[in-house]
């Protein structure tokens, strides 16, 4: 880009140019005051020239052309180094008048993105930022380091009313009225002197200026003396003033006043005068200047010899060094080179001005006169620039002027100010906008808050205009830029550079720069008087949860000043305080589907569905909904939800107090809409449909809109106090009156009675998805279809546990309410899982439990088969009886048994289907129940069975019962067996347990019994007294023993035999055991009231089960004369088939030698069954002899067995299923002692039916076994 065509080029153009000073007489000043104007303020706008085309020749003998010229008029009081501070106030208006004007920017919507990346550079560069930089720059006017601005000529003006004019000239050039720069000698006091006659027309004839002109050229000079007449318009009232000055208003003329006494001629008079004055005396003086001047240095200091001999005199000690160097005289060879490289720059000669100033920086340098180095090095870089050339070398200069400036202290602050402006409009010219930023940003730390502001704002827009964008930078100066404009009381510029920067921080994470900015853009516009935007910004912040508590409070404090300050309350849409999430947001509403408790439509529908699928009639299943059976008109509200009037529909939500503070949150209440139409239902509510709640709608409805129809429907409203963070769900409700349909639009709230927050529904468009898929759908249908009032049923179980130990068993109470006007009946129940719940019978009703649970003696063996039980609860559903109806406003009252089956975390779930009477669209409605269960655990009992060797069909069991809790003890009570075949007894050993009667907590105990076969024959013979299905197990309650073949023993031990294994025809031998035991509390003797809990355990087995059971019957203890003959023993087998086929036993007896001894040990390995012992009826029996039977004992040799099988040494017999044989069998004996008869062994091989198979993989198919110990002592008759 052309240098020249730059703004930094026009700049310097304009502002480094000659400098004329004006010496005026009061009447001369007198006459200009008549149009408003000084006199130098009626020259100014003519004193740049754009068109002069004036031929220039400086050192060079080539001459060029100036196209563009500029003088600056100044008067002679003006001509001094002003104070810093003065100049500061005289720039201050500047910023203060943009203040000013930037008040009605503020009242619109701040910028966004877009349109400030689309600004050009003028408009983020206002004008009035440019004219601060030049009245910044011009507070350095006439250094005494720098010659641009000291005077080239000099204009003294008299009045042609002025007495002997001549006089009056060298008056005004006396020594007194001079400047004192040029008195001092900083300044050149020989410099051209212009001669001026101005004549007021207003006055007199111009024949009088005339003869003063004369008289001047003839003594001052005929070339220097000119005559300007002005005020010769004669409109003296302004008429025509606008006409007069259009012409001339671009060029900054504007009369103040309103009267105009110039005419055109006199203002054309005037423009050719300046034409003359710059084109034929200041430019020619100029030239002439330079030429003397170039020709002066280069005698004196160019050359080889000359810069030895001048590094030769510089050459001297080192001197204190000042800020500003030595001081140089206008006489001074280097003043007299720095007049001629600002001569040369301002007739723009920019390689003779370089070379000067190149010059110069080493004599400056050798000085240490560093203010001077650094001004020709700040010049160097600006010829640099005009010229073109290297960039490089005009950065460094620049960079080492900036630095030098800054390095002086105070002095030079502001002249490193002047040279940082320079500097970035020089790289903003040539693009480098981020290099610029970094100047202008160093240069803002040198400078007073104010100029620092407008500095850094020119920073921020560099950011904004590198490429690409640096919007965070760009936004971070800005926030600096308003904070010092805020310090300079500029308010308006505060808030216009923090609006600018707003969209910068829009949903970002930078919350605490986001809150800086909205809470101080909206304290500085409560400042301002303009409230309302105020109150929108400091509604950003209310909700910052992030900051402190004092911050909180100072935030909410302001809020809330302003809120109070407009005097009524403030209507906000989407209010943060509190936070409403949205996306936990549920609609609860009732068609024919009805709940008994909120928390039961948390429930999924697929559970209820599966529930409700056999008590639902099949007609209703197969439909979508009850509008299914509506004629085809209403067929296409089927898919909107359907509530009920006079029934409440209720939307829970969270809420959140997202402060530390405690905030006051009331009137709480729904939005919505009732129209009695139908076709209402396919329209949205205007504004209202969000596209995922991303963006909301432009314009929002207006919370007054929707006001509360109490005709039609009726909400409900809630206070409430949130403390600091704390989170809260609550339940708004409506209820709608009349038929049609009801529109759920938002909700509304009132914050410590001030602030009332709105925030409307977001609802999603249901997406259309690609055949085949199911979209994930996140949407609320906000339109209800409102039907007219229906029956409806409340329920609840009366003291329902929420916590129960495993095995506990209450009669409960099911109330069912009917609040409507009509009765309902068809009453059926289903219950989800029958093992906790299981309704009772009428038969129940008024019972007292659990004294209904006992056995009464006239049916002690109450058995109750599993076919029956299982009958009753098919399907687990329940139907009351046909003839029970719910009348209007009654309640009916229903047992219900609770058993907690297993450990662990439990559901149940009731639906509870009933018809109503009424002429209705919908013909049933069900009633929704559901409870959460935590089953504790409580005993952990297991059984280890072992069959008897000593009696047939007869079992050994022992019972572990370990307490799981860590503080309850439990009672024992009762062990009972299951069904009519088996009986259970003590031990012979003991009739009670009454050591182990309690369990207490941690404690694991063993009992021992035995079980029998009712069917057996030794059952049968045996008293029936000592084998019962059900045994106590503490001292003291035989009388009190609970019925287990009764419902619900019966019915819960049905469930738990279902799920611990299948419902099939097993072997006899597999048993169920019920023990029922009492929570024995705090107290140490057992109550009849205390808690009651069943435990079952279903499906017990041996561990080690035969089909084939035996035992050897005959005498134990014989007395035989021996020395007579042998003794012959009779003894029979009896075995018995326990299998369900017919089974095949052989018995094979065996002759050994057994070892005879004193003292037999009768234990075998292979007898001991799951670490049982085999108990004989003796254990150790000794052989008895005495003197006399030994005396007639005979010797038997060591080849012959003390006793032989005499009878048979085989046998094969056939038995039915569950039948007996006895096998006879004989052994004879030789000789007294303790004989074990148990060398045979029985062979079996079951044979099942025709049709029926067995399993040969196990173990009882076919086997064999060893005979058991039968001991007989046989002694010596005396």
């Amino acid at each position: 880009m052309d240098p020249l065509r730059s703004y930094l080029g026009r700049l310097l153009l304009e502002e480094i140019t000659p400098v004329v000073m004006v010496l005026t007489t009061p009447l001369a000043e007198a006459a200009c005051r008549k149009s408003g104007l000084s006199f130098v303020d009626m020259l100014a706008p003519f004193s740049l020239f754009k068109k002069i085309d004036v031929p220039v020749r400086t050192a060079s003998e080539v001459p060029y052309r100036l196209q563009m010229f500029k003088i600056r008029m100044v008067y002679a009081s003006d001509v001094r180094k002003e104070d810093y501070e003065v100049a500061d106030e005289r720039i201050k208006p500047v910023v203060s008048e943009a203040n000013e004007k930037a008040l009605p920017d503020l009242l619109s919507d701040p910028p966004q993105l877009e349109d400030v990346l689309g600004k050009p550079e003028a408009e983020l560069c206002p004008l009035w930022i440019k004219k601060f930089n030049r009245e910044l720059m011009q507070t350095l006017s006439y250094s005494e380091h720098e010659t641009f601005d000291h005077p080239v000529a000099c204009l003294l003006v008299v009045s042609s009313m002025d007495k002997e004019p001549i006089s009056k000239f060298v008056d005004l050039f006396n020594t007194n009225q001079l400047p004192s720069l040029l008195n001092e000698g900083i300044m050149d006091p020989q410099i051209l002197k212009h001669y001026l006659v101005l004549h007021d027309q207003q006055e007199g004839p111009q024949d009088i200026a005339v003869n003063v002109l004369a008289e001047m050229r003839s003594t001052l000079g005929l070339n220097d003396c000119k005559l300007l007449c002005i005020n010769s318009s004669t409109e003296a009232d302004g008429s025509n003033t606008d006409n007069s000055w259009l012409p001339y208003k671009a060029l900054g003329l504007n009369n103040r006043e309103g009267t105009c006494l110039l005419s055109m001629d006199d203002l054309n008079e005037i423009k050719d005068f300046m034409q003359d004055f710059a084109s034929n005396h200041i430019i020619p003086y100029m030239e002439q200047k330079i030429r003397v001047l170039n020709q002066q240095v280069a005698t004196t200091r160019k050359g080889f010899r000359n810069q030895i001999k001048n590094l030769w005199w510089r050459k001297r000690d080192d001197v204190p060094e000042a800020p500003n160097g030595p001081m140089y005289t206008f006489t001074s060879i280097e003043s007299q080179i720095r007049v001629l490289g600002d001569f040369a720059f301002m007739l723009r000669d920019y390689e003779l001005a370089l070379s000067n100033y190149k010059l110069l920086a080493t004599d400056y340098k050798l000085d240490k006169a560093w203010k001077r180095f650094a001004g020709v090095q700040e010049m160097s870089g600006l010829c640099y620039f005009m010229l073109d050339q290297s960039r490089k070398d005009a950065e460094y200069c620049m960079e080492n002027a900036f630095s030098t400036y800054l390095r002086i202290g105070s002095s030079g602050q502001r002249n490193a100010t002047r040279c940082g402006l320079w500097w970035a409009e020089m790289l903003k010219t040539r693009g480098q906008y981020r290099e610029a930023s970094s100047v202008y940003f160093r240069v803002s730390n040198e400078e007073p808050s104010l100029h620092s502001a407008v500095l850094l704002e020119q920073a921020a827009s560099c950011y904004l205009l590198s490429s690409p964008p640096m919007l965070r930078k760009y936004g971070f100066h800005l926030i600096l830029a308003g904070n010092s404009y805020y310090m300079s009381d500029q308010k308006q510029h505060a808030v216009r550079v923090y609006r600018n920067a707003l969209f910068v921080y829009k949903q970002n994470p930078w919350s605490y720069i986001n809150d800086h900015v909205h809470f101080n853009v909206g304290r500085w516009y409560g400042v301002l008087g303009i409230i309302d935007v105020a109150i929108k910004h400091l509604l950003e912040v209310i909700a910052c949860s992030h900051q402190s508590l004092v911050t909180q409070n100072m935030f909410l404090n302001d809020f809330f000043h302003y809120v109070q300050s407009m005097g009524k309350k403030f209507d906000v849409y989407k209010l943060q305080l509190p936070v409403f999430n949205m996306s936990s947001l549920r609609v609860i509403h009732e068609d024919h589907r009805t709940y008994a408790s909120d928390a039961d439509v948390g429930v999924s529908e697929s559970t209820w569905h599966e529930l409700e699928e056999e008590l639902i009639p099949s007609s209703s299943v197969v439909r979508t909904n009850w509008l299914d059976t509506q004629p085809k008109s209403s067929r296409k509200y089927k898919d909107s939800s359907v509530c009920v009037a006079g029934e409440a529909v209720k939307v829970s939500v969270e809420l959140k107090n997202p402060l530390q503070i405690p905030v006051d949150v009331s009137g709480i209440s729904l939005i919505c809409q009732h129209s009695t139409n139908l076709d209402a239902l396919t329209s949205d509510v205007s504004g209202l449909t969000l596209d995922g709640g991303e963006d909301k709608v432009n314009t929002e409805p207006s919370v007054s809109v929707f006001e509360t129809d109490e005709e039609n429907f009726v909400v409900s409203k809630l206070d409430i106090i949130l403390g600091g963070g704390e989170s809260k769900r609550v339940q708004l409700d409506v209820t709608p009156k009349v038929e049609g349909i009801l529109k759920l639009v938002g909700i509304w709230w009132t914050l410590s009675n001030s602030v009332v927050g709105y925030q409307y529904f977001e609802f999603d468009a249901q997406k259309k998805n690609k055949k085949g898929k199911r979209g994930h759908r996140r949407s609320l249908n906000n339109s209800l279809v409102v039907i007219k009032g229906l029956p409806k049923l409340t329920g609840s179980i009366d003291r329902m546990p929420t916590k129960a130990f495993a095995g506990d068993l209450q009669l409960l109470k099911l109330n069912l309410r009917n609040h409507s006007e009509y009765a309902v009946k068809g009453i059926k129940m289903k219950i989800s899982n029958p093992r906790f719940l299981i309704p009772g019978d009428s038969s129940d009703i008024g019972l007292k439990f659990p004294h209904c649970l006992k056995k009464h003696m006239q049916s002690e063996i109450n058995l109750v088969p599993y076919k029956s039980t299982k009958e009753n609860f098919k399907g687990l559903l329940f139907a009351f009886p046909q003839d029970i109806e719910i009348q209007a406003g009654a309640t009916l009252s229903w047992p219900i048994w609770f058993h907690a089956a297993t450990p662990g975390n439990v559901s149940l779930y009731i639906s509870i289907y009933y018809e109503m009477e009424s002429s209705s669209d919908i013909k049933y409605r069900t009633l929704r129940m559901h409870y959460n269960l935590e089953v504790l655990p409580s005993l952990d009992i297991s059984f280890a069975i072992s069959m008897s060797s000593s009696i047939l069909q007869e079992y050994i069991v022992r019972m572990d019962v370990r307490n799981k809790t860590p503080s309850e003890s439990f009672v024992l009570h009762q062990l009972s067996c299951v069904g009519s075949k088996w009986a259970v007894s003590a031990l012979p050993s003991c009739s009670s347990i009454s050591s182990v009667e309690t369990v207490s907590a941690n404690q694991a105990v063993s009992c021992f019994f035995k079980i029998k076969d009712f069917e057996a024959d030794s059952c049968k013979e045996a008293d029936r007294g000592s084998y019962r299905t059900d045994m106590t197990l503490y001292p003291g309650s035989s009388g009190d023993v609970f019925d287990i073949a009764r419902s619900p023993l019966a019915d819960f031990h049905f469930q738990e035999r279902y799920r611990q294994g299948k419902l099939v025809k097993g072997p006899c031998s597999l048993l169920d055991f019920v023990l029922i035991s009492k929570a024995a509390g705090n107290s140490s003797e057992p109550s009849p009231d205390l808690q009651l809990l069943s435990h079952h355990t279903c499906h017990c087995s041996a561990l080690s089960q035969s089909p084939v059971w035996w035992i050897m019957e005959g005498p134990r203890t014989i007395t035989h004369d021996f020395s007579k003959s042998y003794c012959e023993v009779s003894i029979q087998l009896v075995i018995h088939n326990s299998a369900a086929h017919t089974s095949s036993v052989r018995v094979v007896t065996s002759d050994v030698m057994p070892e005879k001894s004193q003292t037999v040990h009768p234990h075998d390995p292979s007898s001991v069954q799951g670490g049982w012992y085999d108990v004989s009826l003796e254990n150790d029996i000794k052989a008895i002899s005495s003197a006399k039977g030994t005396q007639h004992e005979k010797q038997s040799s060591k080849s012959i067995s003390p006793y032989v099988w005499c009878s048979l040494s085989s046998a094969q017999i056939e038995l039915q299923p569950d039948s007996c044989a006895r096998v006879p069998l004989k052994v004879c004996i030789f000789a007294p002692g303790t004989y074990n008869f148990s060398n045979y062994e029985l062979q079996w091989k079951v044979h099942p039916s025709e049709g029926a198979q067995v399993d040969e993989s196990k173990n009882g198919s076919s086997g064999s076994g060893q005979g058991h110990p039968f001991y007989v002592t046989v002694l010596q008759s005396v």
